[in-house]
């Protein structure tokens, strides 16, 4: 297993956050081994539903709104989604939901938010194992991010 490095953030409501992995050689690639979310105010009054999601390419911003956000696994430059489901009501409980692909990339990756049902922030917290690339590997990762961008 190679190296781990994590990164956390808090995450406004229709934000995004830019993590820089690129290097000028590209043979650094990373694979996400941990994603996780929580809402900035867990126990504050109310409810929260964030979707977290971690994309290849930067989105547009703002992040559109609650009912139009969408969770798309056949988006290939989509590579991980949490959902974060909070309530100061007792008999909800709180809950997690995460899955990520085992993809292997080597470019900036990009975190955004949105709270579907207010306006909260959310934390993130996501560990990427680095995995070195032959000069092949690196290629083909850059190719696929450049594909990615059109």
């Amino acid at each position: 297993m190679g190296r781990i490095v994590s990164y956390r953030g808090l995450l406004a409501n229709g934000g995004q956050d830019s993590i820089p992995l690129h290097t000028n050689d590209g043979k650094t690639g990373y694979r996400i081994v941990k994603f996780q979310v929580m809402s900035e105010t867990p126990s504050l009054g109310g409810t929260t539903e964030n979707i977290v999601q971690v994309w290849k390419v930067k989105q547009s911003l703002p992040i559109p709104a609650a009912g139009d956000v969408k969770i798309n696994f056949s988006n290939i430059t989509l590579i991980a989604a949490g959902y974060w489901i909070g309530s100061d009501n007792p008999i909800y409980a709180k809950s997690e939901q995460v899955i990520f692909d085992n993809e292997i990339f080597n470019q900036d990756i990009y975190v955004t938010n949105r709270d579907t049902d207010g306006d909260r922030n959310v934390n993130y917290y996501i560990e990427l194992e680095q995995v070195p690339l032959t000069e092949d590997q690196a290629l083909v990762a850059i190719v696929k991010n450049l594909r990615n961008e059109q």
